[in-house]
């Protein structure tokens, strides 16, 4: 390499070091010695390595980026404003400030070229997984020899942050299980975290640990400035086919930095300005200059542009190529990426009579998805090692998994967390619809990326079975109480507790149509009756969150009954024996509070009348947010202490959930 090309290269990788420490500088807040120390390496693979095309960040066969350690992200907006992305020099100047493309962590959506919203550390390398199965996945369903329209890479920087969380191990076991060949990650070995160094903590053999897990993992120790040997290892990463690859790069935070670099001081708080100009002095940089791109930096660094649409163009030619060749798979293939669901997809879901129940609404569940796979061959997912309990296996597909990429059921072992944000990378990946199922009590497990598919608004949809005391003999562990309402608090999560099995089959109409977010469909482990529709109002009144199941008799009620999932039929039978004394009951199925808050002023009115005050909620899991409902004059009926290891029928009968209890608890309302 002429000295000519290398002081160009050692010019571009600056720019990246001194834009991210003076972006930090600027905003009095953020992270620089990351993005200075891999710097190098981020230069080398957005050059040379990454396939992608700044001027469309939806092309389909780009390569993906995920930095995993987001807490570095001015590392990765300093390559998108470089390469050419639509991030302006203005935008890193305003670095996490209010309204801003270029918040404290990437956030999808928000900053043009950013895969995923990482910071959380485990995050990201958990949605690279999902992505890289997605590709797998794609490439063995629609490639054809002579076509391979679906091939690329996903790439990760990770650091030591996320190997420390639990969540790395499971997605990592999981990528060397399944032999994902076209995921490449990189662990930043910088021997920092925010209390000082790593030995505090932290003394893991990451080389043995990933050869464990079958990777193909090149130790490179202290080479992060060797743009040769990154290179080489890049090289052979690609090569391999067979296994993930991990590179280790010994890197020293703060690179350059005299006072900071190699010290916790480097890693989230800015330099300071004296420490910049010191900095600065060392890289050969002016030092009173903030925010310099030097001459023939961003024209070397924006070739990338014009190599983009090149990319673009080729694959584009040869979509028309495989189009010719095979028209039908063709037009699968581009529905797959539209994701639109094709006519007449629901209309071979089963409609449950009363005589077809008792029925779990885990047990009709399983038939509605299998009914809905048969039309929507993109919709793929599986269990958290729950499937024969979850009822989420799919007739007709075995298990995805080495040489069956091409399957559509997914056994994540044990690994909440990693089945929740691996669905994740899937959604934004694209061309999967994914759903993950596991027991209600374990979204403890998953929550974080539960939070982060709200977040980003990924129509990821969550089946969750046993899903209250009604799990019965497996006791107060596997029991939730506080589960509901919790995730009723996540913004953006829509959380369904249908009531009997055609409730279900509208609840997953309701998870398959929204794309703006994810569902959570919460079922029970019991059986539950099947209402007579005849008697009582279509169940397609799901859709809207919440409808009057039953009426009352006369021209307003004189108290109006309210539940979800299994207290459903409860109330129905309560609404009967209250009008055997006299009272006059209306009672309304509420699965989901989110749709219901969706619907006019007008619908929610006449679904509970304003006029109509005395009111009570039945609902076994803690009565917060059920006030917002029944109002100051009404009552609730739930469980404010954990469960008990028993049949269910005797659980529900000791925590007050009874016709005879709740009847009582009307008439007291009522005053009669």
């Amino acid at each position: 390499m002429s000295k000519q090309q290398l002081d160009l290269d050692l010019h571009c990788i600056n720019t990246i070091r001194t834009l991210s420490m003076d972006a930090v500088q600027k905003a009095k807040s953020g992270h620089p010695g990351t993005p200075m120390a891999l710097a190098p390496l981020a230069y080398v693979v957005w050059t040379q390595f990454l396939r992608h095309n700044p001027r469309n960040t939806k092309w389909f066969n780009r390569d993906r980026f995920v930095l995993s350690c987001g807490h570095a992200s001015m590392l990765l907006y300093s390559m998108l404003y470089l390469t050419g992305y639509d991030l302006s020099l203005d935008e890193i100047k305003n670095f996490r400030q209010w309204g801003s493309k270029t918040p404290g962590h990437p956030e999808f959506g928000i900053t043009p070229g950013a895969e995923t919203t990482t910071g959380p550390l485990g995050q990201g390398i958990m949605n690279a997984v999902g992505m890289a199965m997605t590709e797998a996945h794609l490439a063995a369903v629609f490639n054809r020899e002579g076509h391979e329209i679906v091939n690329h890479h996903t790439y990760a920087f990770c650091s030591d942050g996320d190997f420390m969380e639990g969540a790395s191990h499971e997605a990592a076991s999981l990528a060397g299980h399944l032999g994902l060949g076209k995921l490449i990650c990189v662990y930043d070995d910088n021997h920092i975290s925010i209390e000082g160094d790593t030995d505090l903590t932290y003394s893991d053999d990451t080389v043995k640990r990933f050869e464990a897990y079958h990777w193909h993992v090149q130790d490179l120790g202290d080479q992060a400035n060797d743009l040769a040997a990154l290179t080489t290892a890049l090289n052979n990463a690609r090569v391999e086919t067979t296994r993930p690859s991990l590179i280790i790069v010994r890197t020293h935070i703060g690179y350059g930095s005299p006072n900071k670099q190699d010290s916790a001081k480097a890693h989230g708080e800015p330099l300071g300005e004296d420490e910049v100009r010191l900095t600065k002095e060392f890289y050969g940089w002016p030092e009173n200059e903030t925010f310099l791109v030097p001459d023939g930096v961003l024209e070397h660094m924006r070739q990338g542009v014009s190599k983009g649409d090149k990319l673009e163009a080729e694959w584009n030619e040869q979509l028309a190529a495989y189009q010719n060749v095979y028209p039908k798979l063709a037009e699968a293939f581009q529905a797959t990426l539209r994701g639109d669901l094709p006519l007449g997809w629901d209309d071979a879901v089963p409609e449950f009579e009363p005589g077809d129940g008792p029925i779990a609404t885990r047990v009709a569940s399983g038939q509605v998805l299998n009914s809905f796979a048969q039309k929507v061959p993109w919709l793929v997912g599986g269990s958290a090692d729950l499937a024969p309990s979850t009822k989420t296996l799919l007739q007709g597909s075995t298990y995805f998994g080495k040489d069956h990429y091409n399957e559509r059921n997914i056994a994540w072992g044990v690994r909440e967390h990693a089945m929740v944000a691996c669905c994740s990378g899937m959604a934004l990946h694209g061309g999967i619809r994914p759903y993950a199922a596991t027991f209600f009590i374990f979204t403890d497990y998953a929550r974080p990326a539960i939070r982060l598919a709200a977040l980003m608004e990924l129509p990821v949809i969550y089946v969750m079975t046993h899903d209250s005391i009604g799990v019965g003999e497996d006791g107060p562990t596997h029991q939730p109480i506080e589960h509901l309402a919790s995730l009723r608090a996540m913004p953006n999560l829509h959380v369904i507790r249908p009531g009997d099995a055609n409730e279900t089959a509208y609840a997953w109409r309701a998870a398959m149509i929204r794309t703006e977010g994810p569902t959570m469909l919460v079922l029970t482990r019991q059986g539950l009756p099947i209402f007579d529709r005849n008697q009582m109002a279509s169940a397609e009144g799901v859709l809207k969150g919440a409808y009057v199941l039953s009426q009352e008799e006369g021209a307003s009620p004189d108290i109006i009954l309210m539940a979800s999932g299994s207290e459903v039929p409860l109330i129905v039978e309560v609404q009967k024996a209250l009008a055997s004394a006299g009272i006059d009951a209306r009672a309304v199925s509420m699965p989901c509070w989110e749709l219901f808050l969706e619907q006019s002023q007008q619908y929610r009115d006449q679904v509970l009348p304003p006029a109509v005050k005395t009111r009570l909620a039945v609902e076994a899991g803690v009565p917060l947010g059920w006030r917002d409902w029944v109002g100051d004059r009404g009552d609730i009926v739930g469980i404010t202490t954990f469960g008990a290891s028993a049949p269910a029928k005797e659980n529900f009968s000791k925590y007050g959930f009874t016709v005879e209890d709740i009847a009582e608890r009307a008439r007291k309302l009522v005053g009669r």
